[in-house]
């Protein structure tokens, strides 16, 4: 605990929400200000950098969010533009999703802004322990089942 008294002040998933509810709400607001929603923003941040795509599934696991609102938020994309869908070969009923050259350009603005947003987060803590948050959030996460 720390010197408040408060159980919660010392608490991990406490802290690590709280960390993340005030980190993101910043971010946040800055994706719709830009006409972006946060499950647009998660769906193009989580396709970018993959070559295939991935699958609907695996999107709804990224983006921390029920398959059913990803299949509605990537047709929406779809329509736009944004992505592109595919039936897998080897099983019809598996859907793979990818940027196209749009959604492409797309996520690397919405990126750019990620990576500023970040930078300011992490600026206060120094570099040395930028690394080790993030070391041991990956770690943290990696254990996961």
């Amino acid at each position: 605990m720390t010197g408040t008294g408060r159980f919660v002040d010392g608490y991990l998933l406490y802290l690590l929400a709280r960390a993340s509810s005030v980190a993101s709400a910043e971010f946040h607001q800055e994706v719709r200000a830009q006409g972006v929603s946060i499950a647009v923003w998660r769906i193009l941040a989580s396709l970018k950098g993959t070559k295939k795509g991935l699958t609907v599934g695996e999107l709804a696991h990224s983006c921390l969010a029920q398959q059913p609102a990803i299949s509605k938020t990537v047709e929406k994309l779809v329509i736009q533009g944004l992505v592109e869908r595919h039936a897998d070969s080897g099983d019809r009923r598996r859907v793979w999703v990818r940027l196209t050259p749009a959604g492409e350009e797309r996520a690397d603005v919405l990126i750019a802004g990620a990576m500023a947003h970040q930078g300011r987060l992490l600026e206060a803590l120094g570099p040395d322990n930028a690394d080790v948050l993030k070391t041991a959030l990956t770690q943290l996460i990696d254990r996961a089942p």
